[in-house]
């Protein structure tokens, strides 16, 4: 690069020959004196060394000579100025390349060096050729650096004793950028635009200025630490050997490197560098995701995610963190944070705890255990002055005043701190939580949050936790969630792989690895599908697990084409504040169609499928369990469904559209279905012969309707006639309503296909 070629610019000063009037014997601004007409100095017209020349007597103690013209300093360039002495006779002075600094506006700009180093002449008529190398960036070999001058007055200085008679040849100015550039042609430096890097000075100018000339080509940032005071956007692309430093508030925007690897090489920290990286992503709206380029990020501590962006906690754009792995390191700081506390609750304010005892030490995003307390309830905020706190889901049987057990796990990516965050995308994250930390916690308010290709592996107690209602439209599709609890007995697992307190969820081709609880959800429209759910142990006739909960009784859920391993699906209301039934909606609209059922080594009292209400007056109005195998391997199990009475028995008179049907067994004693076809042979005379296809209903219930009755061969009466009528059905029958009935004119014998269902059909 040479401005004189590339824009044209003459930096070079007036031979003497022209005259003497462009001289100044000052600091060459305008109206200094000239040496035009000067006692102490005349143009020499033939010197043997260097033809036309000025001759100067000393007569100050710093006798300038500057050239009246002002030289353009652009940034990014840097100019050689070099003048040939000789002293002549009297006292030898010493000589330098000095100049003086001008802003755009022609003042001058303080504080800047504006001599170059100084060399003694000491032989008469030696010709000494002296330089100084002035430009806007602090390199190695400028002796002036003027980051923040426009132009100067450039020439020589004499100093030192006075007396002497020096001769100086015509100065040369010229541009030697290229001296610095050679070995980078493509690139800018931001030391060419003044950036010091020593970490105290503000050096966002510069790299301002360097983004500006780039042009397309690389901004090089060298060895050092420089300050961004402010936010800073980077429009080309950027190389750090250096790093900076920039307070939490000031964004680092990348435009052409906008990746964990460029961020870490500018700060030098890999956290510190997810988190200017999450903000920038975040407040700039040119990229739709951050990519952490496959980078593992090695975690020691929580990273909260609001302080992260330390700006405001509202985000409603689509925004994705994509490609990365986060390694979680022992540490204390990874150790849950345990509160007690005394509250009150009240079932007509279902998501409350009041009058709470020092409420200022429990943590919003703590889980909430105690009496009456459902399985991952959390504090979603606390309002310490009112002594409150709001609830992710209301507590099915809390006295009144009790005392409750806060909780609040640590995470390594923690989004408590947001009001409201929509529309994030984890993609092709892997999380690696050795049993230290746990995986996100999602704000307290939010929806469409999406998980999709990631790895969760070996949580300390939590994978994915919503403390409220963030997880509305949750999203998570072909993750795989691997406890750290691998050799653990099923029984005594403490890991979650999700839990969901809102509505619509997609669970999609994931795969759940030995977790103590794999989903528990609450709400309604959740699909479940295509998903492994395993959690098997390596005991022998044990016991199993839920892998699967909901929480609500007209769960209005689809589970659909997945592989339930070792496991139950378990349907409670166990987050209802007033769990007796009255007049609502009782347990219903949920599918269970072309699964997988599979257990093995299992107890035989493990069921598949369990309804188990925390009060009384339930029953089941609209279920589908139908097109799926259940298989028990290594030991039989009873059967594949229950209704738990631990709280209460089912009101089986209520059942309604009920269908239990087309599925596959092995393994199990006894299959299930309603509507269930029952060969029934009567081999002596009656009027009434009694059925009992009680084995077949599901969930114990009731015989309830007779939808068909077919002879199976001729029905016979005692003179061995043949009997052309029909008999009518009594339903219900026995003691405990377990038993059909179907009552003929006379008494007859023969064999019949029975209908039989446990519920009213709509």
């Amino acid at each position: 690069m040479n401005v004189s070629i590339t824009q044209g610019l003459d930096l070079m000063p007036p031979v003497f020959a022209d005259g003497l009037s462009v001289w100044s014997s000052g600091n060459g601004t305008p109206g200094s004196a000239t040496y035009d007409g000067a006692v102490n100095a005349a143009y020499v017209p033939s010197d043997q060394h260097f033809g036309g020349c000025i001759e100067l007597l000393k007569t100050d103690a710093t006798q300038k000579l500057r050239w009246m013209g002002q030289t353009p300093v652009l940034p990014g360039t840097y100019l050689r100025i070099t003048a040939r002495v000789k002293a002549m006779s009297g006292i030898f002075p010493q000589v330098r390349v000095a100049g003086y600094a001008l802003n755009a506006s022609g003042g001058h700009v303080t504080g800047l060096t504006e001599v170059a180093a100084s060399t003694t002449l000491d032989t008469y008529g030696e010709v000494v050729t002296v330089t100084g190398i002035v430009g806007t960036g602090n390199r190695t070999g400028v002796d002036m650096s003027w980051p923040t001058a426009a132009k100067g007055h450039f020439g020589i200085d004499l100093v030192g004793g006075s007396g002497g008679i020096v001769r100086v040849d015509d100065i040369v100015i010229e541009d030697i950028t290229e001296a610095f550039l050679r070995d980078m042609i493509d690139a800018v430096d931001v030391r060419d635009f003044g950036a010091l890097g020593n970490g105290t000075t503000d050096d966002r100018a510069a790299f301002a200025a360097a983004d500006a000339a780039a042009g397309g080509r690389t901004i090089m940032v060298p060895d050092g630490t420089f300050l961004i005071g402010t936010s800073l956007s980077i429009n080309n692309k950027i190389r750090f050997d250096g790093t900076l430093t920039m307070p939490a508030s000031a964004r680092l925007v990348l435009q052409k490197n906008f990746d964990l690897t460029t961020y870490i090489d500018a700060f030098g920290d890999e956290v510190l560098a997810f988190k200017k990286g999450f903000q920038a992503l975040m407040d700039y709206s040119d990229h739709d995701g951050f990519d952490l380029r496959g980078r593992k990020i090695d975690v020691s501590a929580p990273i909260d995610m609001r302080d992260a962006l330390n700006d405001n906690g509202t985000f409603l754009i689509r925004r994705v963190l994509r490609n990365g792995q986060f390694n979680v390191l022992d540490d204390p700081s990874w150790t849950p944070t345990v509160k007690t506390s005394q509250a009150s609750y009240n079932p007509n304010n279902p998501l409350a705890l009041t009058n709470v005892v020092n409420a200022a030490q429990i943590a919003p995003g703590s889980q909430i255990t105690g009496n009456g307390v459902g399985r991952e309830v959390y504090v979603r905020s606390v309002n310490v002055a009112a002594q409150s706190i709001e609830l992710s889901q209301p507590l099915h049987g809390a006295s009144a005043t009790q005392t409750y057990t806060f909780t609040r796990y640590k995470y390594v990516l923690d989004f408590m701190g947001f009001d409201n965050l929509r529309r994030l995308t984890f993609s092709d994250i892997e999380i690696q939580m050795n049993g230290f930390g746990n995986g996100v916690l999602l704000p307290g308010t939010g929806e469409n949050i999406m998980f999709k290709d990631c790895f969760f592996l070996k949580p300390a107690h939590k994978t994915i936790t919503s403390p409220g209602r963030a997880c509305q439209d949750l999203h998570i599709d072909r993750c795989q969630f691997i406890s750290n609890e691998q050799s653990t007995p099923s029984v005594n697992r403490v890991s979650v792989g999700f839990n969901v307190n809102a509505n619509d969820a997609k669970i999609r081709d994931n795969r759940f690895q030995r977790m103590g609880l794999s989903a528990i959800l609450n709400g309604t429209g959740h699909m479940v599908t295509g998903n492994h759910i395993f959690q098997g142990d390596n005991e022998s006739n044990a016991p199993r697990t839920a892998g699967l909960v909901f929480t609500y009784e007209p769960a209005l859920a689809s589970v659909t084409g997945n592989y339930i391993d070792n496991c139950s699906i378990e349907w409670t209301n166990e987050h209802d504040a007033r769990p007796d039934f009255a007049g609502e909606f009782g347990f219903g609209t949920l599918t269970i169609t072309g699964n997988i059922f599979y257990c093995s080594n299992a107890i035989s009292s493990f069921r598949f499928i369990r309804v188990k209400p925390y009060g009384t007056g339930h029953f089941i109005s609209g279920l589908q369990v139908n097109q799926n195998a259940f298989y028990a391997a290594s030991g039989n199990i009873a059967r594949v469904e229950e209704w738990d009475d631990t709280h209460a028995v089912a009101d089986y008179w209520r059942f309604r559209n009920i269908s239990f049907e087309n599925n596959n067994f092995a393994g199990i004693s006894q299959a299930t279905s309603s509507p269930v076809t029952l060969e029934f042979q009567q081999n002596t005379n009656a009027t009434t012969w009694t059925l009992d296809p009680s084995a077949y209903l599901p969930f114990g219930g009731n015989a309830r309707t007779v939808s068909a009755v077919v002879k199976q061969e001729a029905i016979q009466n005692s003179s061995n006639a043949v009997v052309d009528s029909m008999p009518y059905a009594k339903t219900n029958q026995g003691t405990a309503y377990k038993y059909v009935q179907l009552v003929w004119p006379q008494a007859c014998r023969g064999t019949v296909q029975c209908t039989v269902r446990v519920d009213r059909p709509l």
